[in-house]
């Protein structure tokens, strides 16, 4: 057989043989999509495997993650770094080849995947922020930023909503970067996918503005990279649709539901190579096949080598850009923008929506490469960006993004445009559709990426829109994911030091806002960032400890000054993270909350099971166990105890009184 043949049966072999000696795994789309992946990684992707982080490489997605044992034996045999023995302790413990791949944790891999669909959204992110950064720092002769997001699916991914959301919005932004090609093999877990799948998926990317192109035969390379090419002469972009065999190579199961996820057998992996025309050695790899994917790699090298010596002549000849483009892509943020005493102005009774619409423009002005947008809400969660323009199809350089009543996909693409690089990104909606957003959220967590979702509407406040829009639960859902910072603030200094944490944090983060108006509090703008602080203290050792989130801060600080004319001492604490006073040190934690004070009373209007770590058994709090109603937000908040008054009286029946 030629070398090209010889290859991919070999990665063919060492998937397969990967997956079997962990016992576990998915050796049929690795097998199947072999082709697919020798022509988009030797032939069609310019990357360089000495430097996975590259700038201006193409970026990879593996959307169907259970193929990851394909990704994996790709990234050993094109000399990323994996080892043969990396391989071997595939979805072991300690090791860098987890069950579904792992950005962060394996070199070579672009984002985590494995929930179905997630890729093909963030390949839609990598894409819209490949224009973006074009548009600003391209010049004639000078294609800085100049490069292709390929990603590949299965069945599962053309199923799920959230790729339906995405390609729609991609086919209206003319994406003409993005290629996806689609491993059709016609076998999902419980077996043919004509059990619940009889859709013509080309014709419905064509419905959404994509050039669909087939390959009627997925094992033939030179056909895939045919359809490759022409995929890069057309503006939209492409789906390319080949037609696979899973588990291609074994008789016993190619075709078959039985190699989607479990490992083939010993024996069958003996008559898979067999057929292949492969020697029975496992995890096998001739010399030859290496040296051939090297001197395919030698193409991206040379194209960095290119790359690297025409930003020489473009720092010469505008300095000034490529000086901000050094700044955008490390990420780096303005002198001084965390003292800037501008941030924390702000005046008279007004809603965090407003105040955070308020930090979006100051930090606009001074962070030029923060761009975001809003699934049609952007009027209400106050997210546009005034004089930044609306990207689109037509304009790239606009920093308003338009994702349309998308919630899943927009929140996943800003976590393909985060992984991009280059770009601050943020994304809004009502508080109560987080849930649609849910699973893209977790995996910015996962990832530790810096998105942060503008999440407006918070509470029982938004009234006669009733129970469908008021969000009970939702807190204590997201304040269960590990490293996401979630802040729900009580006025406009807290909601931009909560702006600044999502800058400097690292990590994702939700802003939890509300509809109503907020007094604004005399306290040091910075505390909230420490997650808890005293925000009104008394003259003595206090007899009971107020705590309270956003809204509610406004009733404690009521209920403080009644309870203090009853000769009742009572420190307020606002409480706008959980998650960050968790992590501070027990000296201050004490400090905030001193563990000889037992009597203590928590106020939300949302789930109480995140508030009983800090009252305890002691304690009490006045919250929401149940779903909202439809009526004007004071008759709500009165109904459902949310006065002074019931916070005065819950107060002193924790004090016994």
């Amino acid at each position: 057989m030629d070398i090209q043949q010889k290859t991919i049966n070999t990665l063919r072999a060492l998937a397969a043989d990967t997956v079997q000696k962990a016992n576990s795994g998915h050796p049929g789309a690795p097998m199947g999509m072999a082709a697919m992946a020798y022509a988009v990684w030797a032939e069609g992707m310019c990357h360089n495997p000495a430097d996975p982080a590259w700038q201006n490489r193409d970026r990879f997605v593996l959307s169907n993650g259970h193929a990851s044992a394909m990704l994996y034996s790709l990234l050993h045999m094109f000399g990323y770094g994996l080892t043969m023995d990396d391989l071997k302790s595939f979805r072991q413990w300690g090791s860098r080849t987890p069950g579904h791949p792992e950005y962060r944790h394996t070199p070579g891999v672009e984002t985590t995947t494995g929930p179905l669909g997630q890729g093909i959204a963030n390949a839609v992110g990598f894409a819209i922020a490949e224009t973006m950064l074009a548009a600003r720092f391209n010049k004639p002769g000078y294609p800085v930023v100049d490069h292709r997001t390929f990603a590949f699916c299965g069945d599962g991914c053309m199923m799920e909503g959230i790729a339906a959301e995405a390609a729609a919005l991609a086919g209206t932004l003319k994406l003409g970067k993005l290629t996806i090609l689609y491993d059709d093999n016609d076998i999902s877990i419980e077996g043919d996918t004509d059990i619940a799948m009889r859709e013509d998926v080309g014709a419905r990317f064509a419905a959404y503005g994509w050039q669909v192109l087939k390959v009627e035969d997925g094992n033939d390379p030179q056909k895939i990279l045919a359809a490759v090419n022409e995929a890069a002469k057309d503006d939209r972009p492409s789906l390319i649709i080949c037609k696979t065999i899973i588990g291609f190579g074994c008789p016993a199961k190619q075709g078959t539901a039985g190699c989607h996820g479990s490992p083939l057998g010993d024996d069958n992996v003996l008559e898979m190579k067999k057929t292949l025309g492969l020697p029975e050695d496992t995890f096998r790899v001739d010399d030859d096949v290496y040296a051939h994917l090297q001197s395919c790699t030698a193409r991206g090298a040379k194209a960095e080598e290119d790359w690297k010596r025409m930003l020489e002549g473009y720092a010469a000849e505008y300095p000034e850009l490529k000086a901000k483009y050094d700044s955008w892509m490390s990420g780096e943020l303005p002198e001084g923008l965390m003292d800037d005493p501008e941030l924390m102005e702000f005046e008279g009774k007004i809603a965090t929506r407003a105040t955070s619409g308020t930090t979006i423009q100051r930090l606009a002005k001074r962070i030029p490469n923060l761009v975001g947008g809003s699934a049609d809400l952007a009027p209400s969660n106050n997210t546009y960006i005034k004089d930044g323009g609306d990207y689109s199809a037509e304009n790239r350089l606009g920093r308003n993004m338009h994702f349309g009543v998308r919630e899943h996909a927009m929140a996943a693409i800003c976590n393909g445009m985060a992984l991009h690089g280059g770009l601050r990104v943020f994304c809004g909606t009502f508080f109560v559709f987080s849930d649609y957003m849910k699973h893209a959220i977790r995996m910015s967590a996962i990832m530790k990426l810096p998105v942060t979702y503008v999440l407006t509407h918070d509470s029982i406040g938004v009234g006669e829109d009733g129970a469908t829009h008021e969000p009970i639960e939702h807190l204590a859902g997201l304040r269960s994911i590990p490293d996401l910072q979630v802040f729900r603030p009580a006025d406009g200094k807290e909601t931009a030091a909560a702006w600044l944490s999502a800058l400097t944090e690292g990590l994702p983060t939700c802003l939890v806002l509300t509809r109503q108006g907020l007094p604004q509090y005399e306290h040091c703008g910075r505390c909230p960032m420490k997650g808890a602080y005293v925000l009104s203290d008394c003259d003595k050792t206090p007899d009971l400890l107020l705590m309270a989130s956003g809204s509610e801060v406004e009733l404690i600080m009521g209920a403080q000054k009644q309870l203090a004319e009853e000769g009742i001492a009572a420190r307020v604490i606002s409480v706008p993270s959980m998650d960050h006073f968790d992590k501070q040190d027990a000296e201050y934690k004490e400090s905030v909350m001193p563990n000889a004070i037992r009597a203590r009373l928590a106020v939300e209007a949302g789930a109480t099971m995140p508030w009983y770590r800090y009252v305890g058994l002691d304690g009490a709090v006045v919250g929401l166990d149940h779903f909202g109603a439809s009526a004007p937000a004071g008759v709500l908040f009165k109904e459902y105890g949310f006065t002074v008054e019931n916070v005065v009286a819950q107060a002193k029946k924790v004090l016994g009184k």
